[in-house]
């Protein structure tokens, strides 16, 4: 979409540097003087470290319900298992969806600045070069006096 406006996106542009100089050199380059930045790609682990918690976290709403299902001993105290269940799985997935809406949150900022540092590169590109100022003109005579 980018080259269909006339607009040189971010890997666009970083792929023309990695022609002139290695790959590696490339990224190591562009990490150490920010030119990329590394918390995107950062925050799609940390997505997936969270959702390994929040695993975690059903698996110690189905003990609970195990728990409370060993520990009754009448059929009423074994039927209240059951809404520690519900509830359990209904956190389980409510902590799934915030957890999905706070990373998108963030991934949506670093591409907001990548598209402004693209749009920046196209003004910049887009700006017209200077041209010579237009020749001076000759110099008005007074109307004459009579």
């Amino acid at each position: 979409m980018g080259q269909a406006l006339g607009i040189e996106t971010d890997t666009m542009a970083r792929a023309k540097k990695n022609n002139e100089r290695g790959v590696g050199a490339s990224i190591f380059w562009d990490l150490l003087t920010f030119n990329r930045l590394l918390t995107g790609p950062v925050v799609h682990l940390i997505y997936w470290c969270g959702l390994g918690v929040i695993l975690m976290v059903g698996f110690g709403v189905i003990g609970a319900f195990v728990g409370f299902l060993m520990r009754g001993d009448t059929v009423v105290e074994k039927l209240l298992a059951l809404p520690v269940l519900v509830a359990g799985l209904l956190v389980v997935a409510a902590l799934t969806l915030t957890w999905r809406a706070f990373c998108e949150f963030y991934v949506a900022i670093f591409r907001i600045s990548d598209d402004l540092a693209a749009l920046r590169q196209a003004a910049e590109s887009a700006v017209a070069p200077r041209t010579a100022p237009p020749p001076p003109q000759p110099p008005r005579q007074p109307p004459p006096s009579y």
